[in-house]
C-alpha cells in the first residue's frame, strides 16, 4: 500500500552528519517537517502545501519493495516576493536543527551561522524572471537547503514560489502532497493501519500521471520540451542509464541526447565549469565509497558525450572526454586502494586470531606465512576469499566476510 510506504519513509531515521566536532543528528522526516512548518508559521510565513519529491516519492509510488532511493526531497510552497523572507526561512530551518541535538548539549549560544557551518551541505537561492518578462510572473524563485549525510542520502528542503521547469524526465516528476498525512499525525488517536489511514494525493508535473507512472515502473526515460532542460539534465540522463533505465522512444533518443549535450556545454562553457559541475553532481548522488557505481556512471557519461556532442570544436571535445576518463581512472584507483586496505585488515585479523586463540605454540610464525594464502578481493560484495592448501595437498576453500568498515577506508 502506497500510504504505508509513505509512512515508512516519513518515520525512517536519517543521520545528519556534522562537520568536525558537531554531533550526528538522528532525524525522522516526519518530525523535521512538523518542526520546520511550525517555525515558519510562527514567523509569519504562510506555507501553501508541503510535498515529497524525488527518489523517495518514486519509491512510494513504484510498488517495488527492492527499489532504493538516495534523496529525501521536501518542497514547501511559500511566497518569496519579499527578498527578506529568504533569510527568515533559512533561520527557521537552521533553528529547527536545535530540536534534534543530543540531550545535554547547551543550545543557548549556538547561532544559526554555526549550525550552517556544521550541518548544511548546500545552500542555493534562485531568482530569475521569466524569459522576456518583467519579473512579475512566472520565472524561477526558490531556495534550497541541503542537510549533509555522509552516505549521500541528503535531506533537501526546497522552498518554492515559482518554478518554470519542475522536472527533467517523467520519472522524476512525481510530487506527493503531505498535508493530509501531517494532519493525520497531528490529530489521529490511533496508529495507522490497513483499515485506518488518510487519503493522500500524488501528482505528476510531467502532465499525464498514468503515463509517467508506467515509465517509472518499466524504467523508461521520456520527457517533454527537451530544449527547456538545463545543462544538468545530461548528468541526470546518464545517471538513469547507469541504473538500468532505457529510452521510451528509441528513435527520438538521439535528438534528445544532442539537445542535452548542447545545453550542457552552453550552461558550462569551459573545462573548469564542467569539472566543477561534474564534481558537485558526483558528490551529491554517490556515497563516498560507491566507487564501482561512480565509475560505471562515468563510463556512460563519456559514451553519451562522445556519441552525441555536435557543438564543440575538436580540441574542446577531446578535453572533456579526457576529463571524464581521468575521473574514471581516479575512481578505479580509489576502489583498488579500498580493496587493498580491506585485504590488509583481514590478514591482520587472521594473524591476531591465530596468536590470540591460545591453540598454537608461543612464538610460532604467523600461519599465513606458512600456508601462503592466495587472496582475491571482490570489493562490490565487501568480502575477501582465502584459498589455503590443506595438509594433504588438495586446496580447501573458506570464505570470510571482510570486517573492515568501508566508511573508514578512505
Amino acid at each position: 500500500m502506497e500510504v504505508r510506504r509513505l509512512d515508512e519513509v516519513m518515520e525512517e531515521e536519517v543521520p545528519i552528519h556534522g562537520r568536525g566536532n558537531f554531533p550526528t543528528l538522528h532525524i525522522k522526516l516526519r518530525r523535521l517537517t512538523q518542526v520546520v512548518r511550525e517555525r515558519l508559521r510562527d514567523d509569519g510565513i504562510h506555507v501553501r502545501d508541503i510535498r515529497l519529491n524525488g527518489g523517495a516519492a518514486n519509491y512510494v509510488l513504484a510498488g517495488d519493495r527492492h527499489r532504493s532511493y538516495n534523496d529525501l526531497d521536501l518542497i514547501f510552497g511559500v511566497d518569496l516576493s519579499n527578498a527578506r523572507d529568504l533569510e527568515r526561512i533559512k533561520t527557521a530551518v537552521l533553528g529547527s536543527l536545535l530540536e534534534f541535538l543530543p540531550a545535554g548539549v547547551a543550545t543557548g549560544k549556538i547561532s544559526t551561522r554555526v549550525l550552517k557551518e556544521g550541518y548544511v551541505k548546500k545552500l542555493v537561492r534562485v531568482s530569475q524572471p521569466a524569459s522576456g518578462g518583467d519579473g512579475n510572473g512566472g520565472g524561477d524563485r526558490w531556495s534550497l537547503i541541503s542537510l549533509n549525510n555522509n552516505a549521500g542520502k541528503h535531506v533537501e528542503l526546497k522552498f518554492v514560489d515559482t518554478m518554470q521547469r519542475a522536472f527533467e524526465f517523467s520519472v522524476d516528476s512525481f510530487q506527493i502532497v503531505l498535508d493530509s498525512l501531517l494532519a493525520f499525525y497531528d490529530h489521529a488517536w490511533v496508529p495507522m493501519s490497513e483499515q485506518f489511514y488518510p487519503t493522500v494525493v500524488a501528482e505528476s508535473v510531467y502532465g499525464d500521471f498514468v503515463e509517467a507512472l508506467g515509465h517509472l515502473k518499466q524504467r523508461l526515460i521520456a520527457t517533454r520540451s527537451p530544449e527547456e532542460i538545463r545543462g544538468g539534465g545530461l548528468l541526470k540522463y546518464c545517471f538513469l542509464l547507469a541504473r538500468g533505465y532505457a529510452a521510451a522512444d528509441r528513435e527520438a533518443i538521439r535528438s534528445l541526447e544532442r539537445y542535452m549535450c548542447s545545453r550542457f556545454f552552453i550552461d558550462f562553457p569551459d573545462l573548469q565549469a564542467q569539472g566543477r559541475k561534474l564534481d558537485s553532481y558526483l558528490a551529491s548522488h554517490f556515497a563516498p565509497t560507491a566507487d564501482a557505481e561512480r565509475r560505471d556512471y562515468l563510463l556512460v557519461l563519456r559514451r553519451v558525450i562522445d556519441d552525441s556532442t555536435v557543438c564543440l570544436m575538436g580540441h574542446e571535445r577531446r578535453q572533456i572526454l579526457q576529463l571524464v576518463a581521468q575521473m574514471g581512472g581516479e575512481t578505479l584507483q580509489q576502489q583498488q586502494r579500498r580493496a587493498a586496505y580491506c585485504k590488509q585488515q583481514q590478514l591482520a585479523q587472521f594473524d591476531a586470531s591465530v596468536h590470540g586463540g591460545g591453540g598454537g605454540h608461543q612464538g610460532a610464525p604467523p600461519m599465513r606465512h606458512i600456508l601462503q594464502p592466495q587472496v582475491t578481493v571482490y570489493p562490490l560484495y565487501q568480502q575477501i576469499y582465502y584459498y589455503y592448501p590443506s595438509a594433504g595437498g588438495a586446496p580447501v576453500e573458506t570464505a570470510t566476510p571482510c570486517h573492515c568498515a568501508w566508511q573508514q577506508c578512505s
